[in-house]
């Protein structure tokens, strides 16, 4: 039977520290770390996750900035706003919530956020960081990722990693954390031509793809840590993950909880590189 990852004990800790930091360097040097967040339009969802990372910047001693556009906002307009936020020395990170609109270009409005205010790590120049292994940021679900395998007190080097999903948002830049921490790193994806025999052979594995219990029993090694991504609903409506938990716990010796596992590190993490921006603009 494995051991439940919790991931939200795990993030309250994560919280904790920040929220700890945050008021070290308020009282040394005045600067209080600013987080802009930029929501394009009224998915509920988005709104869900931006009223939840203003929370987080409360709870840190943060500032907040909310910027909510209307779905019509032209990417012309988005970029001015990003422009004067790259500008304003009281915002720290910037966070442009995604999807956007069809009509604006995520690799534009990505490229045209400050490298030194990326604090999602999408920027081409931090995503360059990210392969040679020189970074200050890291993209917040694989850097919470690695939280929790830390958690689990499993050394990473010399297993064997098998990531499924190669995003550039989760699955690339989990692959390169692994792989940084000396893991043999496979990465698996729609055209992998045996997906079960992959899974079969890591010593742990991470779901990443957004497919409903994909990771069956069957694509488990007995003791592998389980890692799961995802968030989704089943056939009932109910929220899942990427593993069909209730079959592959009893073979894992750690196992994450859809929800209560990855979810909570997200914005623990996005706090963590709030807190490192504000630390570098103030030259710490």
């Amino acid at each position: 039977m494995a051991k439940l990852i919790n991931g939200k004990e795990i993030a309250a800790s994560v919280r904790k520290r920040v929220r700890f930091e945050a008021a070290e360097l308020r009282e040394k040097t005045g600067v209080v770390p600013g987080l802009a967040v930029i929501l394009v339009g009224d998915d509920p969802a988005s709104k869900i996750y931006v009223g939840n990372k203003k929370k987080a910047c409360l709870e840190a001693g943060f500032n907040s900035f909310e910027h909510i556009l209307p779905a019509e906002t032209t990417q012309q307009e988005l970029l001015e706003l990003i422009e004067r936020l790259n500008e304003d020395p009281a915002v720290h990170g910037i966070l442009c919530q995604l999807p956007l609109p069809k009509h604006i270009d995520e690799r534009a409005v990505i490229a045209a956020i400050s490298p030194k205010k990326d604090v999602d790590a999408f920027h081409p120049v931090n995503v360059g960081k990210i392969m040679i292994g020189d970074y200050d940021f890291l993209p917040c679900t694989p850097a919470g990722v690695m939280e929790l395998i830390h958690s689990t007190g499993v050394s990473v080097g010399g297993k064997r990693c098998v990531v499924v999903g190669r995003s550039n948002i989760v699955g690339k830049p989990m692959s390169m954390l692994l792989l940084h921490e000396n893991g043999t790193v496979t990465v698996c994806h729609s055209k992998t031509a045996d997906l079960a025999d992959e899974c079969r052979r890591a010593d742990i594995l991470v779901a990443a793809v957004g497919k409903a219990k994909l990771i069956t029993a069957d694509m488990v090694k007995e003791g592998a840590v389980v890692i799961d991504v995802g968030m989704n609903r089943d056939s009932n409506g109910k929220l899942c993950g990427d593993v069909d938990f209730e079959n592959v716990e009893p073979k894992a010796s750690f196992i994450t909880p859809v929800p209560g596992g990855v979810g909570p590190m997200t914005i623990a993490m996005l706090m963590c590189n709030t807190l490192t921006a504000a630390k570098l603009a103030a030259k710490l």
